[in-house]
C-alpha cells in the first residue's frame, strides 16, 4: 500500500469559503455554566440570588452586591475529581482549580442606604472532563456513513491539483461534506482499478472504542455597580467579559471486518480541537422586601446573551491499519473565525432569614437554548470615522438544526445556612438543571450549512438532567473568614458514535442503513473548595 501525508487545504479553496459558524453540539457546551464561585455560594447550591451579600451573586443577580454593608475581598480555589475515569491523553481525572477572586467596596450614602462597587473573577466553566465509550456495531461503521452520504447525492467527488478528493455540489464546495468524509474518501473508501479509474466501497465494523479528553475553562470577569434604598430596595448592574480556552483531544477506533465478518484490522480517527476567544454580556437585577419589617425578599434578574467572537482550530488524522483503501494515513488541518450569541437568562428568587441564626434561599432560572444563535462572519466595512466594523449574519440552517436539537432549560436552586454560633456556619444546598437536548436529537446530517465543512468528528452525546448536592462550613475570626464547600455533580447521557443514516447503495441498488445503538455514559464529579476572605 502506498504511503502519503496529505497536503493542507489549498489557499485558493480556503479563500472561497466565508468564515463559518460552528455546529450545535460544540456551541451548546460553550454556552452552559457550572455551579462555581465562593465556597459559601456553592455550599448553598447557588440559592443566594435574593439573600445577596455574596460576591458570586454579581453574575446571577447583580442586586445581591447591593446588600453589602462593609467592604471585603475573597479568593477561592480547590480541586475537581472525576469519578470512574482514567487519565487519557492530556486529560487528568484529578485537577486543581483556581475558581474565584474579587472584592466589593461599600460606600454609605445615608443612614440606611449604600452604593457599592465590585469586581469578581469566576471560572464559569471548567472543561476538565474525560469521556469514554465503547460499543458493538452491526452492519454499520463510520466510514460507511461517509460512503452513504456520497451515495445519497450529498456531494460529488472531484480531485484538486494535488490529486486529493473533495466533495462538491455543482460548482461550489458542498456544505454537506466534512473533514471526516475528506479523510475517508482519500485514505480508505477509495481504490484504483487497473485502468486507473477510481472505485469506492465501505467496510462494516464489529465495534468501536472512543475517548476524549476535554481541558480548559471559561474565565468570567464581572464589574458591578449596585446599591440599596432604605435597606428595602436593592438594585445592581453588571458588565461581564469572558475569556474562552477550550481544548479537546479524541481517538475513535473501529474494528473493521471483511464482508464475511472476519477481522480486517483497525482504523483510528484522531482529532484535536482548540477554541479560543472573548465575549461580553450585561446583567441586571433587583431585590425588594414586600413588607417593611419582614426579612422576606424577592429577587428578579435578567442577563443578555453572551456575545462571543471565537476562533476554532482543528487537526484531524486517520490511521488505516487494514489492507483496504488508497493510503495508510493522512491529516487535515483548518482554522476559522465565527461568532455565537448564547440565550437570554431570566431569574426569579426568594430568600429570608430567621433571627441571626438561619438563612433560607430558593431560586429559579430559565434559558431557551433553542434560541442559541450561531453566526457567520461576512466581512466588514469602514465607518464614517475610519474605523473598521466587522459584520456577521445568522447561520439560518444551523440555527434551525439547533431548534430541533436543544430546548429550554430550567435551573432550580435551594439552600440553607444555619449558624449555631455567630462565628460558625453550616450550609446545605441542592441544584437541579433540566435536560438541554431533545429526545432523539442527532448531530446534524443534511444541514445545509458551512458549519458542516468544518465538522471533524461524528460523535455526539445527549446529556440528561444535572443534579448537584452541596454542603459547606464557614468560620469568622475577627475580620477574616474561612469557608469550605463540597459539591457532588452527576449527569447521565447517551453517547452515539455517529448519526443514523440510510441511502440507496449504487453497487446493489438497494436501500442500506447505518445505525448504531446509543451507549450510556456518566459525568460524576466531586469538587472541594476553600475560600479565604477579609473584611475592611
Amino acid at each position: 500500500m502506498n504511503k502519503k501525508i496529505f497536503l493542507f487545504m489549498s489557499l485558493a479553496l480556503a479563500a472561497s469559503i466565508k468564515a463559518s459558524a460552528q455546529e450545535t453540539y460544540l456551541n451548546a457546551g460553550l454556552s452552559t455554566k457550572d455551579l462555581n464561585g465562593t465556597a459559601r455560594y456553592v455550599g448553598m447550591g447557588g440559592a443566594m440570588d435574593a439573600l445577596g451579600a455574596d460576591l458570586s451573586t454579581i453574575s446571577t443577580n447583580p442586586a445581591g452586591i447591593g446588600l453589602f454593608r462593609s467592604s471585603q475581598a475573597k479568593v477561592s480555589f480547590g480541586a475537581v475529581m472525576q469519578q470512574d475515569a482514567e487519565d487519557f491523553l492530556n486529560g487528568q481525572k484529578n485537577n486543581m482549580s483556581f475558581d474565584q477572586a474579587g472584592f466589593v467596596y461599600a460606600m454609605r450614602t445615608s443612614k440606611r442606604s449604600f452604593v457599592n462597587f465590585a469586581f469578581n473573577y469566576t471560572k464559569s466553566s471548567n472543561f476538565d472532563f474525560i469521556l469514554s465509550a465503547a460499543g458493538k456495531l452491526d452492519n454499520a461503521s463510520q466510514n460507511k456513513l461517509s460512503y452513504l452520504k456520497g451515495a445519497a447525492g450529498y456531494f460529488e467527488l472531484d480531485t484538486d491539483n494535488n490529486g486529493e478528493m473533495w466533495g462538491w455540489n455543482g460548482q461550489d464546495k458542498s456544505d454537506l461534506y466534512n473533514t471526516t468524509d475528506y479523510l475517508y474518501y482519500n485514505a480508505f473508501l477509495t481504490t484504483k482499478a487497473s485502468d486507473g479509474s477510481l472505485n469506492y466501497g465501505y467496510n462494516n465494523a464489529s465495534g468501536y472504542q472512543f475517548g476524549r479528553a476535554h481541558t480548559g475553562y471559561i474565565g468570567q470577569y464581572d464589574i458591578n455597580v449596585s446599591g440599596n434604598a432604605n435597606d428595602r430596595f436593592y438594585w445592581g448592574l453588571t458588565f461581564g467579559i469572558y475569556d474562552v480556552h477550550y481544548n479537546a483531544q479524541s481517538l475513535y477506533t473501529e474494528a473493521i471486518v471483511e464482508r464475511d465478518n472476519n477481522a480486517a484490522g483497525d482504523i483510528t480517527m484522531g482529532d484535536t480541537r482548540r477554541i479560543t476567544g472573548t465575549g461580553y454580556d450585561i446583567k441586571a437585577g433587583i431585590i425588594f422586601r414586600p413588607v417593611e419589617n419582614n426579612p422576606f425578599r424577592i429577587g428578579l434578574s435578567v442577563a443578555s446573551p453572551v456575545f462571543y467572537d471565537l476562533t476554532s482550530y482543528s487537526y484531524s488524522t486517520i490511521q488505516n491499519g487494514t489492507k483496504y483503501g488508497a493510503y495508510d494515513n493522512g491529516h487535515y488541518e483548518t482554522s476559522y473565525d465565527f461568532r455565537m450569541n448564547t440565550p437570554w437568562r431570566f431569574g426569579l428568587s426568594m430568600g429570608t432569614t430567621v433571627g441571626d441564626y438561619l438563612a433560607l434561599g430558593a431560586g429559579y432560572e430559565y434559558s431557551d437554548y433553542a434560541s442559541l444563535d450561531t453566526r457567520m462572519k461576512d466581512g466588514g466595512y469602514y465607518d464614517d470615522w475610519g474605523g473598521y466594523v466587522e459584520s456577521s449574519s445568522s447561520d439560518k440552517a444551523m440555527n434551525t438544526a439547533t431548534k430541533n436539537t436543544l430546548k429550554g432549560v430550567s435551573t432550580l436552586k435551594i439552600g440553607a445556612e444555619f449558624r449555631p454560633d455567630p462565628s460558625i456556619a453550616v450550609r446545605l444546598g441542592y441544584n437541579y438543571v433540566s435536560p438541554m437536548y431533545r429526545d432523539n436529537a442527532q448531530k446534524g446530517i443534511g444541514v445545509s450549512s458551512l458549519s458542516n465543512a468544518y465538522t471533524s468528528t461524528t460523535d455526539y452525546t445527549n446529556w440528561d438532567a444535572t443534579n448537584r448536592i452541596t454542603a459547606g462550613l464557614g468560620w469568622s475570626i475577627e475580620r477574616f473568614t474561612v469557608d469550605l464547600a463540597y459539591q457532588y455533580q452527576t449527569t447521565s447521557g447517551t453517547f452515539h458514535p455517529f448519526a443514523d443514516f440510510e441511502a440507496k447503495d449504487p453497487s446493489t441498488g438497494k436501500m442500506d442503513t447505518n445505525y448504531a445503538d446509543g451507549v450510556k455514559v456518566k459525568n460524576q464529579r466531586h469538587q472541594l473548595m476553600l475560600t479565604l476572605g477579609y473584611r475592611f
